[in-house]
């Protein structure tokens, strides 16, 4: 018998060499080639191949007669996380959640499966990176209970798929994908091949038996899902576990989700016992804002379907070594850039010797251009040193030659501002035609300078 043939890939592109390189081919990183051995399975063997059980899904059906009765979304127990995934999780379906390390992800998966077990079914719980005694005493903090919750700690692929051949579970929870491996390769888990592997084994389980399964992803350093993008497209939904280390809430935002809306986002807030969905977003993020400070505007955005309003702050003050600084949390630097030229050429206010600091508060990161206007306001509001009125929220897009653009979505963002108790919203005159709000003073701008004497007098 020959041995395994052997092949070199790349830990960050995925691409495959002969031979080890001290450099990519592909993408140029350095010392990025690791060996992996497969083992080949022998001639005459097919019908046995892993990648066989999918294979006898039987002849093609009419799309009419589909029955997708059996399809129905199952709840999780918390409904933020369900609000993300689309209103539930599908049967099958095999989802991919990712976030820093710390910021609450076992936390959260471990509440929806102990609510999913006494609800619907028995849940597995695999972990590879805590012991069945760890997983409990956290449980235990947050209030699990009685629940048909299996725990396995476990990180061999074939070891866990007999688990769940076994027990036939509701659900399955995977943490992480980076930790487990497969036997048939010699390469060390979190590798490009294991990754790659341990996804194309899960989803294979979750079609063929029609079980949910969540797999657990780690992150890089700029923030991205570690491993080959394969990853992101095999999965169903993949999800981003966002937040701050120093603030209370959490944010699940979905990049795609194929049975639901993109760019959803659920809000939590981390307590002494776990998870606590925020049914109002908008009141936690305003809560501490301070009335009549200059370089204060209230923003309304959408994230996926859910309308918010958020405080964005500015803070202008004379440049005191020469070379002015430009500094923007929670927004694109290069779009601040961009408004604070717009400012100077169209609106006359001159920056070019001032620091401009732009903060998103309650760390939220906005990346719609409806947050332009915003932003404008808050700037110039600082520059003048008057505050804007307590009562008024503000969105549209500002472009380049000083014109106020209607933006989509403004219905429920003006709906969301009387609710929370504003008076007065301030938008692009492109989106006024057709909006009435009861008791909420609706006014249109056209120019960055009008704009500016409706806000800043």
């Amino acid at each position: 018998m020959k041995p395994p043939k052997a092949v070199f890939v790349c830990q960050a592109c995925g691409a495959q060499a002969p031979k080890w390189m001290g450099r990519c081919g592909e993408c140029g990183a350095w010392n990025s080639l690791v060996e992996e051995r497969a083992v080949e399975t022998p001639a005459g063997t097919a019908g046995n191949n892993r990648y066989a059980q999918l294979g006898a899904a039987g002849s093609a059906k009419l799309y009419a007669e589909v029955d997708i009765a059996n399809a129905a979304r199952l709840s999780t127990g918390i409904d933020e996380f369900d609000r993300v995934l689309g209103g539930g999780i599908v049967p099958g379906s095999l989802v991919l959640l990712g976030g820093e390390p710390g910021i609450g992800k076992s936390t959260l998966l471990l509440q929806a499966a102990a609510h999913f077990a006494r609800e619907v079914g028995p849940v597995l719980y695999a972990s590879g990176e805590e012991s069945e005694h760890q997983i409990k005493s956290r449980g235990d903090r947050l209030g699990v209970g009685e629940a048909p919750l299996y725990l396995l700690s476990e990180t061999c692929i074939e070891r866990i798929l007999e688990e769940i051949a076994r027990l036939k579970p509701a659900l399955v929870v995977i943490d992480s994908v980076q930790t487990v491996f497969s036997i048939k390769f010699q390469s060390a888990p979190g590798s490009i091949g294991q990754v790659r592997e341990a996804a194309t084994q899960f989803l294979f389980a979750a079609k063929g038996q029609n079980i949910p399964t969540i797999l657990v992803g780690h992150v890089t350093k700029d923030g991205s899902l570690a491993g080959p993008k394969v990853l992101e497209h095999v999965v169903d939904t993949v999800l981003y576990f966002e937040g701050e280390r120093h603030h209370a809430h959490r944010v699940v935002r979905a990049v795609k989700n194929r049975f639901g809306a993109v760019s959803e986002l659920g809000v939590f807030e981390m307590t002494g016992e776990g998870l606590r969905a925020v049914p109002n977003p908008s009141k936690l993020f305003l809560s501490e804002r301070a009335l009549g400070t200059p370089g204060s505007a209230v923003l309304c955005c959408v994230e996926g379907s859910r309308p918010l309003l958020v405080e964005v702050q500015a803070l202008v003050s004379t440049c005191t070594y020469g070379n002015a600084r430009r500094m923007a949390i929670g927004i694109d630097p290069n779009r601040v850039a961009l408004l604070l030229a717009v400012l100077e050429k169209r609106a006359g206010l001159s920056l070019a010797g001032d620091d401009v600091y732009v903060n998103i508060a309650g760390g939220m990161s906005i990346e719609e251009p409806a947050a332009d206007l915003s932003v404008v306001a808050a700037v110039a509001s600082s520059v003048r040193n008057r505050s804007l009125s307590a009562s008024t929220a503000v969105f549209g897009e500002v472009g380049l030659s000083g014109e106020i653009r209607g933006i989509p979505q403004a219905a429920p963002r003006v709906r969301e501002a009387a609710q929370m108790g504003f008076e007065r919203v301030v938008m692009p005159a492109a989106n006024v035609d057709g909006l009435h709000t009861a008791g909420c003073e609706l006014v249109g701008v056209r120019t960055v300078g009008e704009a500016l004497d409706r806000l800043v007098t």
